[in-house]
Formats: structure tokens, sequence, C-alpha cells
């Protein structure tokens, strides 16, 4: 799975008000994801911890038991089919998920789940189209605030008074999928961005230790290119991952005040954005990406970014712990999880960023309003402890939103993921699904342009200005 944003709904403005108020709470909430997936039992105390309870005792073996949150027959006991449109269209993640519906189905019978997978950037086009006409029932949601534009529509739940009794046991980061004080979506998991990389193809290269620093960064690319080993895979087709590498400079040269004042103002003028963009000259400079990378796409088949990764094609890709989920579809090395490792994003000399920030977000799911008490239902359901315990074990998923499923995890280098999660103190929301989606597609596409070579980093740094003024 993962964690990203749509890109191309054509709705009406937001209030001001409102998007402010979505941001504000998406970054605050999402900087304690990392506690979320902690083990205290604080319930629905308002701490930044989950704790379980005993409404999330259902596995998938064994279907929660029938009747809705809120009391009584789920849709008032009369039938309904929900169409549940995913970005899990491989396995085993496709297969997990259908094994999940069915379950509940077999719950609550009169509930059906119409299962409709679909690859990630194509659920990113056609959610916000289908928001313009009729949206699915239950569908992909990523929250900020591209979360606060699409209500706009009318076309998602309010789901409030159906999640209010266990969305404490989810921490606070599913604030991020509330736009003033009201729950339009629930996230089913949490994500950080980091690098992964090839410890065979370091060691290849000569190289005992990931970097620290962007110098150690630049050194180790030449030492990679020097063994004919492509240091960076990157997929430059889908843009987004090419803000992520402006977005962790930010994070290493801006402050956390100044990058959340900026955000929100639509301006970004403090000169920490421009070093950012220098910063991140100094890498493009080194030349360290796979050869097409314009072309090539994040995660579609073995010639994607992931794909040359998984392959030993390159010997680091940017991207979240999601990337444990994606690799193995594309390789037919049984052992690919066991050559994996992950570095933190590195430091930049003399950055002002505020210690322990990251970049990141989660995956979770809105409902349309058909029949909101049903499908508040499954995802209680599928956010229960036995049931996102069960979806790790498949590789479906890899940091649950639920912190007591994380004992689940089993992989040693995802086990750091979480332990590196846990103690990220800012945990800053992608800037494409923090923004509108007009903002968001500005940010990508320039940040895309600049690594192709177009633009300066004032240039850049002024993006989300220009977008906003049009």
């Amino acid at each position: 799975m993962t964690s990203r944003t749509t890109r191309s709904l054509a709705q009406r403005s937001l209030k001001g008000r409102q998007l402010a108020a979505i941001s504000v709470v998406a970054v605050a909430a999402l900087g304690l994801a990392a506690c979320s997936s902690g083990k205290s039992n604080a319930g629905s105390s308002g701490t930044p911890t989950s704790g379980g309870s005993s409404s999330t005792t259902a596995s998938a073996s064994q279907p929660a038991p029938s009747g809705s949150s809120a009391g009584g027959d789920l849709n008032g006991g009369k039938p309904v089919t929900l169409t549940w449109w995913h970005n899990a269209n491989t396995d085993p993640g496709k297969s997990a998920f259908q094994k999940v519906a069915a379950d509940f189905h077999a719950a609550h019978p009169n509930v059906t789940i119409n299962v409709q997978p679909f690859q990630n950037e194509d659920i990113k086009t056609k959610i916000p189209i289908a928001l313009q006409g009729t949206p699915p029932d239950i569908f992909q949601q990523w929250g900020g605030g591209a979360l606060a534009q699409q209500i706009q529509s009318g076309k998602i739940a309010d789901i409030t008074q159906f999640t209010q009794s266990w969305i404490g046991d989810l921490g606070k980061g599913a604030a991020g999928w509330a736009v003033d004080g009201k729950q339009y979506g629930v996230p089913y998991d949490y994500h950080v961005v980091g690098f992964w990389y090839r410890t065979d193809l370091f060691q290849k290269a000569g190289i005992s230790d990931p970097p620290a620093t962007l110098d150690d960064l630049l050194s180790d690319i030449t030492k990679l290119k020097a063994a004919g080993i492509t240091p960076i895979a990157l997929g430059g087709k889908d843009k987004w991952p090419d803000a992520f590498y402006w977005e962790n400079f930010i994070l290493k040269e801006c402050p956390q005040d100044t990058i959340v004042s900026s955000l929100n103002a639509k301006k970004l003028s403090d000169p920490c954005f421009v070093k950012a963009g220098d910063d991140l000259k100094k890498l493009i400079d080194a030349k360290p990406f796979n050869s097409g990378f314009l072309s090539t796409s994040a995660q579609q088949g073995a010639g994607s970014s992931a794909g040359l990764l998984a392959n030993g094609k390159a010997a680091m890709e940017l991207q979240g712990d999601w990337e444990m989920a994606v690799i193995p579809p594309l390789t037919s090395d049984k052992q690919v999880a066991s050559k994996m490792g992950f570095f933190p994003f590195p430091s930049v000399s003399g950055g002002q960023g505020t210690p322990g920030a990251a970049l990141g977000g989660g995956d979770g799911f809105s409902c349309s309003t058909k029949a909101p008490d049903a499908c508040a239902a499954f995802l209680q359901y599928l956010t229960s402890v036995p049931v996102e315990t069960e979806l790790i074990k498949a590789n479906a998923i890899t940091i649950p939103s639920n912190g007591k499923a994380t004992d689940a995890i089993a992989d040693p280098t995802l086990k750091k993921v979480l332990a590196y999660l846990q103690g990220v103190t800012y945990n800053q929301l992608y800037f494409d699904q923090y923004m509108t989606a007009a903002i968001g597609n500005a940010i990508n596409d320039a940040v895309s342009n600049f690594i192709a070579g177009q633009g300066s980093s004032a240039d850049l740094a002024g993006t989300v200005a220009k977008a906003a003024s049009q």
C-alpha cells in the first residue's frame, strides 16, 4: 500500500478557515503517529497512545458479532452492497483485503462488500472524478487538505457518531482524517519516509555503514557509481517520489514552526526553502538516478523504481515503509526482504530543521453517504487488533494504525523503521496531501521539472504562492 494523494479534484474552493483547521490538525496528529503505534493502554483519554478495547477483538477468521458500533443492526437490517475501492491490486494485499471483506460479510450477512482493487496511480485519478458523480461507498483516503477539499462535494459521510467509541484506539494520528472535529475517514496504517537500500550492493561498493549526512550520501554515490551500480532509483514519471527529496531537505533546513506557518500562509518566503532547493541541486549534480528516471514509474512492474531496487539494479530508493509490501511482487527473489536495509534521510550541515523531524502520513478510507453505519463498522473491524495482526502477517500492511497490533511485526528491518517512527518528534504530512490538490500538483510538477534541470531554487520555493494565486 502506499500513502499517496489524489491530484485533480475540480471542486469548489475551500473556506480558508476550514483548510487552516485541517492543515494544522493533520500535521499535529501525524507528528504523534509514532506514539499512536505504542503499547500504552490510553484508550480515549486524548493522549497520543493507542490502546485496545473490547470492541476490537474479532479476528479475520472469527468475524465480529453483528450490530453497529452505535447499536442495532447495520443499515437497519436491510441488505446493502458496499463497493470498496483500494490500491492493493497485487498479492499479498489483494487477497488479504478480499478475505477481510468476505469475513465481515460472514458476520454481517446483510452487508456485502464488492471489492474493486486499483493500481495506486489509477485510483488517485478515479477518486476525484467519482466524487463529481457517484463515488464508491468505501474508498482510499489520505486525509489532510485534500480531504478537506473533497468533503465539499457533499458525497463523503460524517462518521463521527459511529466511530467515537473506538477511534481512540488508533491514537491521535486519526485526527488527520477529520475536518473541523468531525471524522470523515479512518486510517488503517501510518507511514514514515526514508531510504531503503540493498545491503549486498552497499557491501559490493565497500560501504560499511549507511550515510548519516548529505556529504556521506554524496560520497557513497561516488563509490556506488565506481562499482558500476546505479546509486538511486527514482520513479520520476509519477512525480510524487521527486517531491519527497525537496520536502525532506526542507525538514533539514527549516524549523517546524516555519514550515507549518509558511504552508498555512501558502507562501514559502523564508530563505531556508531556497537552501533546501540548493541542497537538492547538489544531489542532482551528483547524477545518482537511474537512466530514464523521468519516464520510470514508481511501483508498476519490474522496471519501476521499486522494481529496480527489488531486482538489485539500483542500490537505494527514497520511499516509505510500504516499500516492504511493494517490492516482493516485483521480483522472483524470495530472499529480497533479507537484503533490505533502511536509514533516515541524511542531515545537512548547518541545517536549522527541527531535530527528529520526518516526512510521513498514512493510508485510510472514507465512506460515502449511502450506508455510513455499515461502512464505519467495517472500518472498525478492519482496524481491530486481530485483523491488523493478520494483515501484517500477510505483508498487506507494514505499520498498523492500531498500536497494539505492532507486536505482529516480525521483519527486523521493519522493526527498526517502527522504532524510528516512534522516536520521530514531528512527522510532516506530505506537502501534496497537506495542501489542496491544485497546490499539491503544482509542487510535484515543480520539483519534477527542477530535477529535470528546469528552474532555480528560488523558483521552486515560489511555487506554492504562485499556485495559490491562480
